[in-house]
């Protein structure tokens, strides 16, 4: 069947109206979505949500509502990250330093010089609550 002309413009124009508020919705939708995992959040000891304040203002933007991840960063809350693969010092260095791009394609992570050592510490509490909610534990790296 063949579209009339007009019909057809409106036909095309709305498939791209919708296909672009799908991409919209992902990037800018509700808590959650675009997430690269699911997360699992457990009662949060009183460090933790600390932790999770900090994160949610410094790394939330890149790392994702809960370190789910997004198309701008990793998920934290990944085996990748298990203690005994990326220990603690190694988020501190990131934090500091910023990271050159090893385990995924999202490009290098800057350093976060806004975000004192203390509030790293914090953070990292937060994150391993996190991974241990979802079953991700220490784990010795293997090369």
């Amino acid at each position: 069947m063949k579209l009339p002309g007009a019909l057809s413009r409106l036909f095309v124009g709305a498939v791209l109206v919708g296909g672009a508020a799908i991409v919209l919705y992902e990037i800018f939708g509700p808590a959650g979505s675009g997430a690269i995992v699911r997360v699992t959040v457990p009662e949060l000891s009183a460090a933790a949500r600390t932790g999770k304040a900090v994160f949610d203002a410094n790394c939330a933007v890149c790392h994702g509502v809960n370190a789910a991840g997004t198309r701008n960063g990793p998920p934290l809350v990944h085996d990748t990250y298990n203690p005994g693969h990326h220990d603690d010092d190694a988020f501190f260095r990131a934090a500091a330093t910023g990271s050159q791009q090893h385990h995924w394609t999202f490009g290098d992570m800057p350093p976060q010089p806004q975000v004192s050592r203390r509030e790293v510490a914090s953070v990292i509490r937060y994150v391993r609550e996190l991974q241990l909610a979802n079953g991700i534990t220490y784990r010795p790296h293997r090369m």
